[in-house]
C-alpha cells in the first residue's frame, strides 16, 4: 500500500507541473490543432460541450489489484453508465478474465502503457513499443484495438504526444481528480470532490482498486444523473477532427 500512495503522489505532481508548463507556453502561441499541429502538443483534459448538453465521462486507471472489478461493474450497471478503463499491459497479463468482464459489460477498455514507465524519460521508439504492446494484449482479449491512452503518471511532453498521435490515438488526461488514492480519502471526500468540480464536458479520474471508490461511486452517479448529467465513454465525449485544444487542455470544435 505504501508503494501505491507514493506512485499516485508522483502522478498528481507530474500532472500538475505538466499542465502548468503547458499553460505558460500557450500564452504566446495558438491552440494546438488536432494531431497535425507542430506547436505545443497537449492531451485532452476536458471537452467543450455542445450547447445545452451535459455529457461527462468517468474513467478508471488499472495498474494493480482487481478485487473491486465486479463491484464496480455492478454499480456502473445499476446506473446504466458505460465507463472508460485505462489498463496497464501487465495488469492485462495478470487479470485477463477481468479485462473480458469489463469489455462484456459494455465498458471501454483503453491503454495505460505496457509497464507504466515515465514516458518523458523514454525514447520515442520505446514509447511506441509500450503503447503497441498494451494495444496488442487488449485487442487479443476484447477484439477491439484501443484508440485512447492515458500516459502513466499523467507524464507527457511534445515528443510523447506526437508519438501517441502518430499511432492515430488520442492522449487523455482528466479535469476532475477524485484523489481516491490518497491515505486521507474517504467515501465522502471522494464524493464531495467529484460532485463539486464536475461541469459539462468533464473527464473524471478514479482508480479501480482504491479503497473507498466503490463506496463513493453509487452516490456520485446518482447525484450527477439527478443534476441532469449523462455519462458517456470518453470516445463518445471527445470531438473528431478538426478540433483545437486550448491552453487548459479543453478540446473545442475547429472554426
Amino acid at each position: 500500500m505504501k508503494i501505491f500512495v507514493l506512485s499516485r503522489r508522483v502522478l498528481t505532481a507530474v500532472a500538475a507541473v505538466a499542465l502548468a508548463a503547458a499553460m505558460v507556453l500557450a500564452v504566446n502561441m495558438p491552440a494546438a490543432v488536432g494531431a497535425s499541429a507542430t506547436q505545443r502538443q497537449l492531451p485532452i483534459y476536458a471537452v467543450e460541450p455542445a450547447a445545452g448538453e451535459k455529457k461527462i465521462a468517468i474513467s478508471f486507471d488499472a495498474a494493480w489489484g482487481a478485487d473491486d472489478t465486479d463491484t464496480l461493474i455492478d454499480i456502473l450497471g445499476e446506473y446504466n453508465v458505460s465507463a472508460t478503463f485505462f489498463l496497464v499491459g501487465q495488469w492485462v497479463d495478470a487479470y485477463p478474465e477481468e479485462v473480458k468482464k469489463l469489455h462484456e459489460a459494455g465498458h471501454e477498455v483503453m491503454n495505460h502503457s505496457n509497464t507504466h514507465p515515465y514516458f518523458t524519460q523514454c525514447a520515442t521508439d520505446t514509447v511506441i513499443s509500450e503503447i503497441e504492446a498494451c494495444n496488442d494484449k487488449i485487442e487479443a482479449i476484447t477484439g477491439v484495438r484501443p484508440t485512447l491512452i492515458r500516459c502513466p503518471y499523467g507524464d507527457y511532453n511534445d515528443a510523447v504526444i506526437n508519438a501517441v498521435r502518430s499511432l492515430d490515438m488520442e492522449p487523455i488526461q482528466w479535469s476532475v481528480d477524485s484523489l481516491d488514492w490518497k491515505d486521507s480519502a474517504t467515501a465522502q471526500s471522494i464524493y464531495d470532490r467529484v460532485v463539486s468540480q464536475v461541469e459539462p464536458g468533464s473527464i473524471i479520474l478514479c482508480h479501480n482498486d482504491a479503497e473507498y471508490t466503490p463506496d463513493a461511486l453509487a452516490n456520485i452517479l446518482k447525484t450527477l444523473q439527478e443534476e441532469g448529467y449523462t455519462f458517456v465513454p470518453i470516445s463518445e465525449l471527445i470531438l473528431p477532427q478538426p478540433y483545437t485544444i486550448d491552453h487548459a487542455g479543453v478540446q473545442h470544435p475547429a472554426g
